[in-house]
């Protein structure tokens, strides 16, 4: 009988050909949400690396994208501004529900880095103009039938849409916005639409005013 100790054998990577799951992707724009937020990235090569995360479909290929970056907790520890932006590990989603009915979302409050709209012959909106970002990344997934759900973002916001729709409309206008700041937050929109609408665009005249200031603001209070 071998009464030898030996270490346990560390846990396998997941395989580069593995399909990616939401985590696999939350992980990689964490990554890229500090890297930018510490001067790694430019706000234009973020923004590219973030559209590529949502369209690759294996481990492998999220991996490549952040290849050049250190990773969260390694020796380059990220700042305090980045690290805010990370969002917190394990945050329930919101859910908003609108069966036949309207729900709403606007003033003053904290949207999480992942927000659920389900609208059923009913109308939600989500207005993020007032909102106080705690994470660099914040994903709404919607899906709509027979009804309409509008998302409302500040001008200087980089806003991306992923979605589409079956006789109804899936429609993220302005995304080209926010890209000049790297410190602005991103907000993502993925959707379904079956015979209804989903809509997101910037608010004329809404404005984050002072990125950095309201970070470290956040951060401290």
């Amino acid at each position: 009988m071998d009464l030898e100790k030996h270490p346990a054998a560390p846990a396998p990577a997941p395989a580069a050909g593995l399909r990616a799951s939401d985590a696999d992707r939350d992980r990689i724009a964490q990554i890229l949400g500090d890297a930018v937020a510490e001067g790694r990235l430019t706000a234009e090569e973020h923004s590219e690396r973030l559209d590529a995360l949502y369209a690759v479909k294996t481990v492998g290929e999220l991996e490549a994208l952040v290849r050049d970056l250190p990773a969260p907790g390694g020796a380059d520890v990220p700042s305090s501004a980045a690290s805010s932006y990370a969002g917190a590990p394990g945050q329930a989603a919101e859910t908003l529900v609108a069966v036949c009915s309207s729900s709403s979302r606007k003033g003053r409050w904290r949207p999480g880095a992942h927000t659920r709209a389900v609208s059923v012959m009913g109308d939600i909106t989500i207005d993020l103009t007032q909102a106080v970002f705690e994470q660099q990344v914040t994903e709404i997934n919607v899906t709509c039938v027979l009804g309409n759900v509008e998302v409302l973002v500040p001008e200087n916001v980089t806003l991306r849409g992923y979605g589409s729709g079956i006789l109804g409309n899936f429609e993220v206008r302005g995304m080209s916005r926010g890209e000049t700041d790297p410190q602005a937050p991103v907000v993502i929109v993925r959707g379904f639409s079956l015979l209804g609408n989903i809509e997101a665009r910037p608010k004329p005249g809404a404005r984050l005013v002072d990125l950095a200031r309201k970070l470290r603001k956040n951060l401290d209070g």
